[in-house]
């Protein structure tokens, strides 16, 4: 920023604060292990504390030459950000991926360990209490902390604030003159300083007030001095004064959109939103809100994104609380609902490959609904999807919006889905589900509990939480069944099955597996009955039962030739010719081998034909025949090359 001004003297201290004998050396006590050095800059909302750590961070960042990475723990509107949040906030800012559904202790531990031996600037904004910020502290100390916050962070030790008050008359006046040129500052220099000291020397005051005469440059530096001095005694505080000068000088229309900005979701704002919280055209709001980032009223962030400053908020609160009726408020809040759902249906649409149905899902929204392409819509996504996580999180807590709140997470979760893919999308999807299985449990909509379950699970068995993926199937089996949802019992049970085999239990994986068999012998299903008795074989041949698995997996080749299926019926002989040589029964293995050879040669599956050739050849080899197996591992070098991972068998049911 080049409009920071004053306050050398704390950057001095800040930068003297680094090399600081820490208290606990200096009082005897013994010292505990190494961490970052933490600074604090505290100070009211409005004295420009983050302004300060901002030139601070920059004024030092090239003795860390690894980079800074920033996280806010409180939105604009107050809201403490979990701690989960922030700590992939961080690890995203330095390049790692997240694990959906890890605990803070997980997270906390990934980022102690993504820090070590790295020299890295953490900026983190407006702390709320010690708790939120000793999860985020690094164990190395080559890394810098710079911490804001209102008040002192007791419970992290060796930490010594430095306080803000306002700024010096010349600094204050050097401000106001970056927002009015110098030349009304020198016309009538004692006003200018009657002014400053008026704004108590806060930034954020001044800001506003500066603001204010950019836009009426005939107005004299003294007079608005003078209306701040002659205020009603109620209005309390500089800022408060400097607000009301601003916000009274606007239009009735202008007035109401700024009294709903704090409906904004994190305190978030583009020209979508404030057009559907106060009812306008999207053009019209974008000039309004450019209008307030000139008053400074909101922050220009990033691609059309605005941010409402936190100081203002309480304000705006206040406004919002005493001028709007309960009725409106909830009306404005689904219009900008409503929107979000619009935007996101339009974001997914772009994903799509087919310009035909691309243009059926694009049918009936207005143009300004509407995406250049496929890249803009995923930037869009990328840059307001703390907003729209916001969002979402806020829709389900309001409890009184619960459809839209519904289509809106599902409308996030599809636009995610289609432009990350599903694996990238995980650790947001993870909170979207649980977000769903919120309403859902606060509905008595079992369906949807067990969807969301299911999926819930799913995710915690890919990353390795099968015990707690485990829970979740079984609860979604309970959902499934109040909902009479077939489909979801019977992708319940086999997900129980599931995850009985990763965990070794034969037995118990061998009954889930069975009861979805069941389920699916009794309804038809075909397909699914093909790939159960192949989950079944599976987990025989784990358990040595041969037999058994034999069994199994003739019925899923007999499955999938009803089905027309030859890649699966393929594999499901290959697989039998497999356990057919464990139970020594060589000769049967080569027969089964060849007639899965010339189905796969049928399927035109050239990586199933090699590996398959692979596997006869090892059976010849140890039948006594290495001239055949040479003959078949030439075979499969001609099908596919030298790749040995190519000639990998993986069944459907692995």
């Amino acid at each position: 920023m080049t409009d920071f001004v004053g306050r050398r003297r704390e950057l001095k201290e800040l930068r003297e604060d680094i090399a600081r004998t820490g208290l606990d050396t200096l009082s005897g006590r013994k010292a505990k292990a190494p961490r970052a050095r933490v600074l604090l800059v505290a100070g009211r909302p409005g004295s420009g504390r983050t302004a300060l750590a901002e030139a601070f961070v920059r004024e030092v960042r090239d003795d860390y030459p690894d980079g800074v990475v920033k996280v806010r723990l409180t939105t604009p509107v107050g809201e403490t950000v979990a701690t989960e949040r922030a700590v992939r906030t961080l690890l995203e800012g330095l390049g790692h991926s997240t694990p959906p559904g890890a605990g803070e202790d997980d997270l906390s531990s990934e980022l102690r360990s993504a820090l070590t031996g790295r020299r890295v600037i953490l900026l983190v904004d407006d702390a709320a209490d010690p708790h939120q910020v000793d999860a985020l502290l690094p164990d190395t100390p080559e890394c810098l902390v710079v911490v804001t916050a209102e008040g002192p962070l007791t419970g992290i030790p060796d930490v010594r604030p430095c306080t803000l008050g306002g700024l010096d008359t010349p600094s204050a006046v050097q401000m106001l003159g970056h927002s009015i040129g110098d030349t009304r500052i020198t016309v009538d220099p004692r006003a200018a300083e009657t002014l400053a000291e008026e704004c108590g020397g806060q930034p954020a005051a001044l800001a506003l007030v500066g603001g204010w005469l950019a836009a009426h440059p005939k107005a004299a530096v003294a007079d608005v001095a003078k209306q701040l001095h002659d205020m009603p005694p109620g209005t309390s505080g500089p800022l408060a004064r400097s607000f009301r000068l601003v916000y009274e000088s606007l239009p009735q229309p202008a007035q109401r959109t700024l009294r709903l900005l704090p409906l904004a979701p994190a305190g978030f704002i583009d020209a979508h939103t404030a057009s559907a919280l106060a009812g306008c055209s999207v053009a019209a709001a974008q000039s309004t809100l450019e209008d307030f980032a000139g008053l400074g009223l909101v922050r220009h962030a990033s691609d059309g994104l605005f941010l409402l400053p936190g100081c203002l908020a309480p304000l705006l609160q206040a406004l919002l609380e005493a001028k709007e009726r309960p009725a409106e408020v909830q009306l404005a809040r689904a219009r900008m609902l409503e929107r979000t759902v619009r935007l996101l249906t339009s974001c997914r649409a772009m994903a799509e490959e087919d310009e035909e149905l691309v243009r059926e899902r694009l049918d009936g929204l207005p143009r300004a609904l509407r995406f250049a392409d496929r890249r803009a819509a995923a930037c869009w996504l990328d840059t307001r999807l703390p907003a729209l996580s916001a969002s979402a999180a806020l829709a389900v807590a309001d409890g009184d919006l619960d459809t839209l709140a519904r289509r809106l997470v599902s409308a996030l979760v599809r636009a995610l889905a289609e432009h990350r893919g599903t694996e990238a999308a995980a650790p947001e999807l993870y909170g979207l589900h649980r977000l769903v299985l919120d309403v859902a449990e606060r509905r008595d909509l079992y369906r949807e509990q067990a969807a969301a379950l299911l999926n819930l699970a799913d995710l915690d068995a890919e990353t390795g939480r099968t015990h707690e993926a485990l829970e979740r199937y079984r609860a979604a089996l309970v959902a499934g069944k109040a909902a009479n949802d077939p489909y979801a019992t019977g992708r319940a049970m086999e997900s129980v099955g599931g995850a009985y085999q990763e965990l070794a239990d034969w037995y118990r994986a061998s009954d889930w597996f069975g009861r979805a068999l069941t389920q699916a012998l009794a309804r038809g299903e075909r397909a699914d009955e093909a790939r159960l008795y192949g989950r079944l074989g599976n987990v025989h041949t784990y358990a040595g039962r041969y037999g058994e698995a034999l069994r199994s997996w003739r019925a899923a080749a007999a499955g999938y030739r009803r089905l027309a299926d030859v890649p699966g019926q393929a594999k499901a002989l290959s697989e039998m010719a497999r356990i057919q040589e464990y139970a020594g029964r060589p000769e049967e293995s080569l027969h089964t081998c060849r007639e899965a050879i010339e189905l796969a040669r049928r399927a035109g599956d050239l990586r199933l034909q090699a590996a398959l050739q692979v596997r006869l050849a090892d059976t010849l080899d140890r039948l006594g025949d290495p001239a055949a197996a040479r003959l078949h591992r030439s075979a499969a070098d001609r099908l596919l090359g030298d790749d040995p991972a190519a000639c990998e068998i993986r069944s459907d049911s692995d």
